[in-house]
């Protein structure tokens, strides 16, 4: 089966530059672990192509592959104008109301009573990305008067962003249930939830996706950032979606905010995706620029379980180069000396369980002894999220009777996964285990492995066994022949 020779996780977005079985195949073979299809964009017959595209790849290679589904959230856009556009200048005098009328340089429509709700006079309004800003001066529950801060073109249905107050706005519009419940229906591995302000939106996600689907919260908002604690707690993964953070907060804030969140989420065991314009020249250009590697590689020295990419590879003219970037950029980093120190240096201790005790215990044995991999056995897939918390210094082999555990897997830093039979006694995990760090290529007879179990076997939560077990099977029946 094939291995990556790297730690962290490549996400790469599907969409019309990459919907073709062969370039779905030459993405996966360039480094991709992760699909994304944008329910932004794109009918749901293209989606369910190219989820079907992706299985018959995935059991060519015989390699699990994770499949995430981005739902939109709502979209707060302006009306229309008589001309199509006009232009606002610093200081001038602006409304948005609720008439249909179509504006000018003066007012517009905003269709959206519930950001006049929550206005309150000093808010700002942000415009076509935050190009145009706007101060409110008075405010209704049917308008806003405001002031051009920062002149622009103001056009057509440009986005509006309000990034000073919570909006009483659910995460999920109705266009977002119907795409999660076609995703779950379709069996997607991850939901990734879009305009998220608190932990509530993620449990209503939840309860809609009934465990078909890991929920996966999209932090692009200040007022996630503000409630991170809560939503990190009910959410089962984290991106970090620089984009829109950049546009509602001050583009310098996003660094640290990006680091402390990665922080975060690896000490609660939960993978975290970084994304947004991580190789954006890529689009058009078969390099990207120094800037975007550098980008990468920060987010690889952080600890993020996994970097994407977006329109690079949905859209671009270079999607498999853009990958195979990625890949190498990744493969480089890992093989820095600083980058061990860096990694460990963030490293908490966490011994509340006999769990957490055992992984420990694996990491420390593999960084002092000679062991080629850890082979980590899960019903939920919890044991080897615990074991990547610890970054350990040689591969984790997850191994799963359960296939969308093991798909859900691949999006967490380090793991190899491998679908296996279910077990009863523990020398067959050892057997299995030793097996599939074999045939990955991760160990020959001559080498041992650390494998962990939980015993009763196939009840979710029990490890607690831990063995080094060498490769040549003849020896593990000769030391255990029961």
């Amino acid at each position: 089966m094939m291995r990556r020779h790297r730690n962290v996780k490549i996400v790469a977005t599907l969409g019309p530059a990459s919907s073709t079985k062969e370039v779905i195949r030459a993405l996966f073979e360039a480094g991709a672990d992760v699909f994304r299809l944008n329910m932004s964009h794109g009918s749901h017959d293209d989606h369910r192509v190219r989820y079907d595209t992706i299985r018959e790849v995935e059991a060519e290679s015989g390699r699990p592959i994770a499949i995430l589904a981005d739902l939109q959230g709502p979209k707060l856009r302006v009306g229309t104008f008589t001309a199509g556009a006009h232009e606002l200048e610093e200081g001038d005098r602006f409304r948005f109301d609720l008439s249909p009328e179509p504006g000018d340089s003066h007012r517009v429509q905003l269709p959206h009573p519930e950001i006049f709700a929550a206005l309150i006079e000093g808010s700002d309004l942000l415009v076509n990305d935050g190009k145009i800003r706007l101060r409110v001066d008075a405010c209704g529950p049917d308008f806003a008067e405001c002031t051009v801060t920062v002149g622009g073109t103001i056009s057509d249905r440009k986005g509006v962003n309000v990034p000073d107050v919570v909006l009483p706005l659910a995460a999920l519009s109705e266009k977002d249930r119907a795409d999660l419940e076609f995703a779950c229906q379709l069996g997607v591995d991850w939901l990734a939830l879009s305009f998220v302000q608190r932990a509530e939106d993620v449990e209503e996600a939840k309860a809609l996706a009934q465990g078909r689907a890991a929920i996966l919260s999209k932090i692009e908002k200040p007022a996630a950032v503000r409630a991170f604690d809560e939503i990190l707690k009910a959410s089962d993964g984290i991106m970090v979606a620089r984009g829109d953070l950049g546009v509602e907060l001050p583009v310098y804030s996003v660094p640290p905010i990006q680091k402390r969140l990665v922080r975060l989420c690896r000490s609660a065991a939960k993978p975290v995706i970084v994304a947004t314009q991580m190789l954006e020249s890529m689009i058009d250009s078969p390099m990207p620029t120094r800037a975007e590697v550098s980008d990468v590689a920060n987010a690889i020295y952080e600890g993020a379980d996994a970097v994407m990419l977006s329109a690079e590879s949905a859209a671009g003219s270079y999607p498999v180069d853009a990958v195979r970037t990625m890949d190498n950029v990744a493969r480089s980093v890992e093989a820095d000396a600083n980058y061990r120190s860096i990694i460990e240096a963030a490293r908490k201790a966490s011994l509340s369980s006999v769990p957490d005790a055992i992984v420990t215990a694996a990491r420390e044995i593999a960084e002092t002894t000679d062991v080629a991999a850890i082979c980590a056995f899960t019903q939920s897939g919890v044991t080897v999220s615990l074991v990547a918390r610890e970054r350990p210094r040689v591969p984790i082999i997850a191994l799963s009777p359960i296939e969308a555990v093991t798909r859900r897997l691949c999006l967490t830093w380090g793991t190899h996964c491998v679908i296996t039979p279910r077990l009863s006694r523990f020398k067959e995990a050892v057997v299995n285990g030793t097996r599939a760090a074999r045939d990955g290529g991760f160990a020959d007879e001559s080498r041992q492995v650390v494998v962990m179990a939980g015993v009763p076997f196939n009840v979710a939560g029990t490890t607690n066994i831990l063995r080094i077990a060498p490769c040549d099977e003849r020896l593990i029946y000769a030391t255990d022949p029961e």
